[in-house]
């Protein structure tokens, strides 16, 4: 059973974000303000985080920031009624790994979540080697040089999708479908702001945009 912390300071809504994962068989926990979440954030155990925005205390991206900061692997989907492109890229270069915007259907929340947990299930065993790169799927952990590089966990599971898939051009519709999941809504934007983050971690020569097609990992 996943376990979900929701983080809501709307008490109606956070009853039913509740009351419908249960129904769906997550076990979840809410929270409902930013300094809990944060606090609650970093115990282990969490599948999936449901991080509204605008919160008291401590807005989400500062949750976010700071959840990320701590080493906190957990998954983050943020719930905002905040619809401006540039304020969803910045969720996502924080370290959040996908976005719905309120009012959202109970349908598209679900579908998010099952592509959100579909996507952190990958081959323990696995140790993809790529130039100077080593990519540890049982540790989420990748060294450049023998030196540990930091990433998000979507930006683990983008360089994942690139490195099984070495030298083939990937658009950014499949690259949407293995690292975030068929049921994912994302826009072309941000899939790029994920790649020119791992760029700047890795290399730019790591990486390449192929005009009207995608991008190739030449890693």
């Amino acid at each position: 059973m996943a376990r979900i912390l929701i983080v809501e300071d709307e008490p109606e809504i956070a009853a039913a974000l509740a009351y419908d994962l249960q129904l769906e068989g997550y076990q979840v926990e809410v929270v409902r303000d930013g300094e809990s979440a944060s606090a609650r954030g970093r115990e282990s155990g969490w599948d999936l985080i449901l991080l509204d925005v605008m919160l008291p205390k401590m807005d989400g991206f500062d949750v976010c920031r700071e959840l990320r900061k701590a080493g906190v692997r957990t998954p983050i989907l943020f719930l905002t009624a905040r619809t401006h492109e540039a304020e969803k890229v910045l969720g996502l270069d924080l370290g959040a790994d996908d976005y719905v915007t309120k009012p959202f259907s109970a349908r598209e929340l679900r579908a998010r979540i099952r592509a959100r947990l579909r996507s952190t299930q990958t081959d323990t065993d696995e140790v993809l080697r790529c130039a100077d790169i080593v990519i540890d799927a049982a540790r989420a952990e990748v060294s450049k040089g023998g030196e540990k590089t930091e990433t998000t966990p979507q930006e683990f599971k983008l360089l994942l999708v690139f490195a099984r898939n070495r030298g083939r051009v990937l658009s950014r519709d499949q690259l949407i479908d293995l690292a975030w999941g068929r049921d994912t809504f994302l826009t072309d934007r941000a899939v790029d702001a994920h790649i020119v983050n791992l760029r700047r971690k890795l290399g730019h020569e790591l990486i390449t945009s192929v005009r009207g097609m995608g991008y190739r990992f030449d890693g």
